[in-house]
C-alpha cells in the first residue's frame, strides 16, 4: 500500500495510506486534504493540484512530461524545480511520498 505526507504551509502533516493506482490529487481529495482544489475542469492554464515533490520522493515518479510542464504554468504560486502536479503523480504499491501543498492554489 502506497503512503503520502502532506505538509502544509504551516509544516503540519498529514499521512495517509493510498491506494496503488491512484494519484497525490484522488488520495487528497478522497480524505479531505487541504490545499489541493483539484477542480481543473480539463483546462490547460489552471493548476489547481500543484505540489512540491520533496527531495526524498523524486525518485517515486517518472520525469515530468511536455503536458504536464505546459499546465504547471497556470499555477498559482511561482514554479519550483520540483513542482509537480499531483494529478499526474501515480502511486504504486509500497512507494512512501512526501509533497509539501502551496500557500494557495487559486
Amino acid at each position: 500500500m502506497p503512503t503520502i505526507t502532506y505538509i502544509a504551509q504551516d509544516d503540519s502533516e498529514v499521512t495517509l495510506d493510498a491506494q496503488p493506482g491512484d494519484s497525490v490529487m484522488e488520495t487528497a481529495v478522497r480524505n479531505g486534504v487541504p490545499g489541493i482544489v483539484a477542480e481543473c475542469g480539463g483546462s490547460l492554464s489552471c493548476a489547481t493540484c500543484h505540489v512540491f515533490l520533496c527531495e526524498e520522493s523524486m525518485g517515486a515518479f517518472p520525469p515530468m512530461q511536455d503536458l504536464e510542464d505546459d499546465m504547471l504554468d497556470g499555477t498559482a504560486v511561482d514554479r519550483q524545480e520540483n513542482s509537480r502536479l499531483s494529478c499526474q503523480l501515480s502511486l504504486s504499491d509500497g512507494v512512501v511520498v512526501r509533497v509539501r501543498t502551496p500557500e494557495t492554489q487559486v
